[in-house]
């Protein structure tokens, strides 16, 4: 990361500090996965915008929800730090956990995703969430299946009643090998903070619906853009990128929508001028030597983690289990 210091903190500061990363990231869904934020029955999330910057065309999107994404990949992280004991406990021995009001407010979970304890005290987020909309039209990558429960009989009627059942209905899909773009920005984050975002991002797959967790998405680090200001928002990198494409039909290649994003006159090289401010965007080989480096670091992540956590202030007060 010696190239770009100039972008992060060496240490956690309390105070913002204007200094972004802007994580690119392709999803694809690799089965068929289902995408909602209400029970099931319910259709996918959608938007109608314009199919590009240069296209004028209004086409429905599908949309992944921001605080979904976050909050998969937010467990994925806790996940390995209840293993390694990095989760803290209250007086009560209580874990720190989501959603109870009750942050420990000193692992690493908190610093660097935030929290709101009810009066005690609060850390924002320093992930900045954004929607990630499909790069292809809705018409083109969902479809419907029919599904029903059979009884013990293998039929769709009750064996002791003779009712028929009414277990039967129809559900949205996204359909295996659609592409999504999105933006994951960080602010004020060291350089160790960044690998913990990106290894969350890496090893999370699913992002499947509350009712319905189905679906398997591989994520892919495309671009690394360090900057002062924030760049383009994830819906205008996909319609830049959608400008780009010189195919338009499901299932498209990845590389070619990798090419389409950061290739010489892909959709970074249009938008990233626009920025305000400097800026510095790693990619090709620098950023395979860094993602190599994250695969490396998660093949024993305990020392790593273990300094990160020890890389956070002291608390204002102490708690046992600590």
């Amino acid at each position: 990361m010696a190239g770009y210091t100039d972008f992060l903190l060496d240490r956690y500061f309390n105070l913002p500090q204007g200094r972004y990363v802007n994580v690119i990231v392709l999803r694809e869904t690799k089965s068929e996965t289902i995408f909602r934020t209400e029970g099931s029955g319910e259709p996918l999330n959608r938007e109608f915008v314009h199919a590009g910057l240069n296209n004028g065309e209004v086409i429905p999107r599908v949309v992944i929800s921001k605080r979904k994404q976050t909050a998969v990949e937010r467990r994925t992280g806790r996940e390995l730090l209840r293993g390694f004991g990095l989760l803290q406990k209250h007086d009560d021995g209580a874990e720190c956990m989501l959603n109870t009001n009750t942050p420990c407010e000193r692992c690493i979970d908190c610093w660097f995703y935030g929290f709101a304890a009810g009066g005690s005290g609060a850390q924002k987020s320093r992930v900045i969430t954004e929607d990630a909309f499909s790069l292809l039209p809705a018409s083109s990558i969902v479809d419907t299946k029919t599904f029903n429960a059979l009884f013990d009989n293998s039929t769709m009627r009750n064996p002791v009643t003779g009712e028929p059942s009414t277990s039967l209905g129809e559900s949205e899909y996204v359909k295996p090998e659609a592409h999504f773009l999105d933006m994951e920005v960080l602010k004020d984050v060291t350089a160790d903070e960044l690998v913990y975002a990106c290894g969350n991002i890496l090893r999370s797959s699913r992002y499947g619906a509350i009712s319905s967790r189905i679906g398997r998405v591989q994520n892919t680090i495309l671009a690394i853009v360090f900057s002062r200001a924030e760049i383009c928002s994830s819906l205008e990198l996909t319609q830049a990128s959608y400008d780009r494409l010189t195919e338009k039909e499901h299932p498209l290649r990845t590389d070619d929508v990798a090419k389409v994003v950061t290739g010489e006159n892909g959709a970074l090289a249009h938008l990233l001028p626009q920025t305000i401010g400097p800026y510095q965007m790693m990619a090709g080989q620098p950023l395979a030597t860094f993602l190599a480096e994250i695969h490396e670091t998660y093949k024993e992540p305990e020392a790593f983690l273990r300094r990160l956590d020890a890389s956070y202030p002291a608390p204002a007060k102490t708690k046992k289990g600590r």
